[in-house]
């Protein structure tokens, strides 16, 4: 298993610095992880960094709350594959979801879709904000919507992913869409076990750590 290309490299806080961007940049080249992920602003950093190697741009739609118009999430995409976005993770409606307004999330899902033409699209659910059954009815929604991955968390909220949700959320994908965990993977045994229960795609600060065998103090 090459645990490295499981690996989205992420820093998203707000307070990150260009030093830090660059960094994150050279440690994804390093170990030659999947992608970086970075805030919008970031991308075309990221890209000049990167430059050279395999490494992909992750980067972030309506981010972290999801409520974001859908035109808006549209139109971030659009700027972000421009600047050198190579996948895109938007984050669903949470609150439409909750209002069972179905038609509301998969237009917005769509929407991003079509925006990112063949661009890889994941997007993030926030399991901690939703029941089982809602869960369960963003993942149809997703696949309805034909995106590529369905995501846990944002790693901004009350907690990331879990081995429940990511079993599920496989489970009721079921091959036609693949599942990414972030929030909370720190170590090996973390990553191991996120991808045991199904996990395509890890988000994590912790990618270095991992790697080397540490336990990453940060979220």
């Amino acid at each position: 298993m090459n645990l490295n290309k499981y690996i989205d490299h992420t820093l998203l806080k707000p307070e990150a610095t260009e030093p830090q961007i660059i960094k994150l940049c050279e440690e994804a080249k390093k170990y030659d992880f999947a992608t970086v992920c970075v805030n919008p602003y970031w991308i075309k950093l990221a890209k000049e960094s990167l430059t050279g190697s395999n490494v992909g741009i992750t980067t972030v739609v309506g981010f972290p709350l999801g409520v974001n118009t859908s035109e808006v999430k549209a139109f971030e995409t659009t700027l972000a594959i421009k600047d050198g976005a190579t996948e895109i993770d938007m984050v669903i409606n949470i609150g439409a979801l909750k209002s069972q307004k179905y038609d509301v999330v998969l237009n917005d899902m769509k929407k991003v879709k079509e925006a990112a033409g063949k661009t890889i699209v994941k997007v993030i659910f926030e399991t901690a904000l939703l029941t089982k059954e809602e869960i369960i009815k963003a993942c149809e929604l997703a696949v309805e919507a034909k995106l590529d991955f369905v995501k846990t968390s944002t790693g901004f909220s009350t907690a990331g992913a879990t081995i429940e949700n990511v079993t599920l959320m496989k489970k009721i994908v079921n091959g036609k869409a693949k599942v990414k965990a972030a929030g909370g993977v720190r170590n090996l045994q973390d990553a191991e076990e996120m991808i045991k229960a199904g996990a395509d795609r890890l988000g994590t600060s912790g990618g270095v750590a991992i790697i080397e065998g540490k336990t990453n103090e940060e979220y």
